[in-house]
């Protein structure tokens, strides 16, 4: 892990350059909040959302990129930017957002997996900063409960509806694209 400017408490984009690959970890607004590596079922449910919107953006522009993959919400033109999350999923439509390190902005959908050790961070700290940060369309999965939170950007505010296991879900971002939740929601089967 950098040490950098670990005395000063906060850590920058060109911080987690220098951290070993295999140190899991996201940065806001400077603050690092650590990974734990995630479950069997998440790792299922994760597969399975892949693997849809993967199947229906074959052979378009827009691409689907699964974790561990670095997003800068806010990119700056040097390397201190605050804040480099890691989705899940992301979705992202212009490829001019992508490089060799990542997206430089806001995907236009994420898709996370509630865990445990992430579920209030990814419900209150990641749902503010992507309304924040313009992301279009968030998926918060609960697998436990088998259901789909899907938050809708408006007027720079999250409209939600919720779905469950019995529901074809879809996706705004993507028109045409359905998410069979029954499908995805095959762990332990």
């Amino acid at each position: 892990m950098s040490t950098a400017r670990k005395d000063e408490g906060y850590y920058t984009y060109a911080d987690t350059l220098e951290w070993n690959e295999n140190f899991r970890a996201e940065v806001i607004g400077g603050e690092i909040f650590m990974m734990a590596p995630p479950g069997t079922i998440h790792q299922d449910i994760i597969g399975e959302f892949f693997v849809f919107l993967h199947g229906f953006l074959k052979g378009k522009t827009c691409r689907a990129y699964i974790a561990p993959f670095g997003v800068r919400l806010f990119p700056k033109q040097d390397l201190s930017d605050d804040t480099l999350v890691e989705p899940d999923i992301a979705v992202v439509y212009d490829r001019a957002k992508i490089d060799k390190r990542g997206c430089n902005g806001a995907p236009d959908m994420i898709v996370e997996i509630l865990s445990p050790s992430s579920a209030r961070y990814d419900q209150i700290v990641k749902f503010r900063l992507y309304q924040k940060a313009g992301v279009r369309e968030y998926w918060i999965v609960d697998g436990e409960n088998r259901v789909v939170h899907v938050h809708t950007l408006s007027d720079e505010s999250y409209v939600t509806a919720v779905y469950g296991e019995d529901d074809k879900v879809p996706v705004s971002v993507l028109p045409g694209c359905m998410i069979p939740l029954k499908e995805v929601f095959t762990q332990g089967e």
